[in-house]
């Protein structure tokens, strides 16, 4: 397992980060523990979850329902320490008209609940899971930096922002003196590389750390779709990922089959191959691998430490 400090933090995270959306919502606790211990023993020390995530994403229930928060805070009693921990806030976790968005009334209620759901003292990457246009930055970072001087947070983050708002939200931090965001998490993948065009030159310049998401673009990358309504009953599109479906087009799917083409010539999985590419992007710290099955992990932490050559990375930038 390869490790890199979090932007300019003195925190070593590993390259592979573990996401536990399915935790709660797609397998049990028993199945969610055993991949979160079996991530640890592969050397894996990055756990990635959000207040939001369990069974309120795919039901009638429109609001988070922390059960991954809970199944980790059990699964990690006695082992907390062997861990960096993120958990986000943000979403909507109730019917009320302040339980969302990143107002100082909603950040300082959320951060205690995911303590206890969590069964921690501390949380050592709290992230805002989105841009919340409706609460001035001022508010939302003195409300972090809040958090952060009482010693419920270590360092803090921020998750799907644009180039512009990290660099408004670090302008307000360094004039008012309060805590910056060390880090970014956007979705990044072989089909998604919107962020290459302002994002990740904008963190390697100001050494924000980028922890991606969705490396194998919903499962798009794994290779289980041959088109679009050709969906295999374990997938994440048959168990209701919508999101999934924004990949579903023509293009992509010719793109998916020639990157199957040069993943078989270099004998490993496309999954692998995928996920392999982002963790060669120079601005990459690390790319959060959504386990739901235990040889999501053993596969991602195999080709972890693959350094690609200039002429694979050219073979690449070549397909068109």
């Amino acid at each position: 397992m390869q490790y890199k400090k979090l932007g300019k933090t003195g925190l070593d995270v590993s390259s592979i980060c573990l996401g536990t959306m399915a935790f709660g919502r797609w397998i049990d606790e028993e199945a969610s523990r055993n991949i979160l211990y079996q991530a640890i023993e592969e050397g894996i020390n990055f756990i990635d979850t959000a207040n939001y995530y369990g069974k309120g994403q795919d039901t009638e229930v429109p609001y988070g329902t922390g059960e991954s928060e809970e199944i980790i805070g059990r699964a990690l009693k006695g082992r907390r320490e062997e861990v960096v921990l993120a958990t986000k806030v943000g979403i909507r976790m109730g019917h009320g008209k302040n339980e969302s968005g990143l107002s100082r009334s909603h950040i300082l209620k959320e951060i205690d609940r995911s303590l206890i759901r969590l069964q921690t003292d501390y949380i050592d990457v709290y992230q805002v899971h989105l841009f919340d246009p409706n609460t001035q930055l001022e508010e939302t970072l003195r409300a972090l930096d809040d958090v952060v001087r009482s010693g419920k947070v270590r360092y803090i983050g921020c998750s799907n922002y644009a180039a512009w708002q990290i660099m408004k939200a670090h302008g307000i931090s360094e004039k008012m003196n309060l805590e910056k965001y060390v880090s970014v998490q956007p979705q990044y993948n072989l089909l998604s590389r919107e962020i290459e065009q302002e994002l990740l030159p904008f963190c390697e310049s100001e050494g924000v750390g980028v922890m991606v998401y969705s490396p194998l673009a919903r499962g798009m990358l794994s290779g289980k779709y041959k088109s679009k309504d050709d969906a295999p009953l374990d997938s994440r599109a048959a168990k209701g990922e919508r999101l999934i479906q924004n990949y579903f087009n023509e293009r992509n799917f010719e793109l998916v089959s020639k990157y199957r083409e040069l993943a078989e010539k270099n004998e490993v999985s496309l999954s692998q191959f995928a996920l392999s590419w982002v963790l060669n992007q120079p601005a990459v710290t690390s790319a959060i691998v959504g386990a739901s099955k235990p040889y999501h992990v053993t596969d991602a932490v195999k080709i972890s430490g693959w350094k690609w050559s200039a002429e694979l990375l050219n073979e690449v930038e070549n397909i068109n």
